[in-house]
């Protein structure tokens, strides 16, 4: 089981920002040496080491037990075609994007709908860090220390109507500032959704930070979901809009290819992707898939009674 009280996490398995920087130098040389395509991206994360840590922070007890991948692994190696579909990308040319002011719009089946300044739609709840398990489609794998709140807390305060039954999301649509989305690689702006017990698990994160600092662009500043028990491509970014809704909502990447991103998009080694085993991932730095998937990214205990009684190879 990976999720552990708050007490039980050994203070040396959480790697201090402190190491980290100091090994800023040598990642660097590496990957001008190995991944010459990153290059400009170590020097922008670099820089990003500077941002201010964001205050009043508490750890969660629904935290992994496992040790962090580093900043540089983090935000240099990202999906987020709207800045172009290779793992690079994001890191280069996000930094482009303006993030200040940012608004929410949430609207649909809620007694409170609004367009809210992201700093109101956070009040009053204290942001806490929360080390979840991440694992993308593609078979990569990472830990990462998320600083968010849950997106339960949000939704109740909006007061959902009876018949809502989904909430679906929005991704900013500003093609000047985001190269990819003059591309047609997908539809865009980028959607997805949650059925609404998804959305209310304790699990499911509105994230606005990372390693303690404010989420970079790369990552989906300023403000993105987390599901940890779902591919990562399920975790939208840059969320303009929530909507809560009756119906299934429409999603890019089903839109794009339905053969091979169902609507749940539950982490499940048993169910393969039309052109690859998700059976084994390769964890982030590595380059050998050596290590097995495990059930709802390891989430099994806390979210399996979700989805009792479905047929998971029917609703992928």
């Amino acid at each position: 089981m990976l999720i552990t009280r708050a007490s039980d996490i050994r203070s040396s398995e959480i790697t201090p920002e402190s190491v980290y920087r100091s090994r800023r130098e040598f990642l660097q040389t590496a990957a001008a040496g190995a991944f010459g395509a990153y290059a400009g991206a170590a020097l922008l994360t670099d820089d990003l080491w500077a941002q201010a840590a964001i205050p009043g922070v508490r750890k969660s007890p629904l935290s992994t037990t496992e040790t962090p991948h580093t900043w540089q692994q983090i935000t240099e190696y990202n999906n987020f075609y709207e800045f172009g579909t290779q793992k690079s990308d994001p890191a280069r040319y996000a930094g482009q994007l303006k993030v200040k002011p940012w608004t929410v719009k949430v609207d649909g089946l809620v007694a409170k709908p609004a367009d809210y300044a992201l700093d109101d739609l956070l009040k009053p709840h204290q942001l806490e860090e929360r080390i979840y398990r991440f694992r993308c489609v593609e078979a990569w794998s990472a830990v990462i220390p998320w600083v968010g709140i849950p997106l339960a807390d949000v939704l109740k305060r909006m007061q959902p109507q009876g018949k809502a039954a989904y909430v679906a999301f929005t991704t900013l649509q500003r093609p000047a500032e985001m190269p990819g989305q003059r591309t047609g690689s997908l539809d865009w702006p980028y959607v997805e959704g949650l059925r609404m017990d998804e959305a209310m698990h304790p699990l499911t994160l509105l994230v606005t930070g990372l390693y303690g600092k404010e989420l970079p662009n790369q990552n989906g500043a300023p403000i993105r979901l987390i599901v940890p028990w779902k591919y990562g491509f399920k975790s939208i970014k840059s969320i303009v809009r929530i909507s809560l809704v009756e119906k299934m909502p429409p999603t890019s990447w089903n839109i794009a290819n339905a053969a091979e991103y169902g609507f749940y998009s539950n982490v499940n080694p048993m169910v393969d992707h039309p052109r690859w085993s998700q059976a084994r991932e390769r964890p982030l730095g590595g380059f050998v898939k050596n290590k097995p998937t495990l059930m709802f990214n390891g989430y099994a205990d806390q979210v399996a009674k979700l989805y009792a009684g479905m047929d998971l190879k029917k609703f992928y």
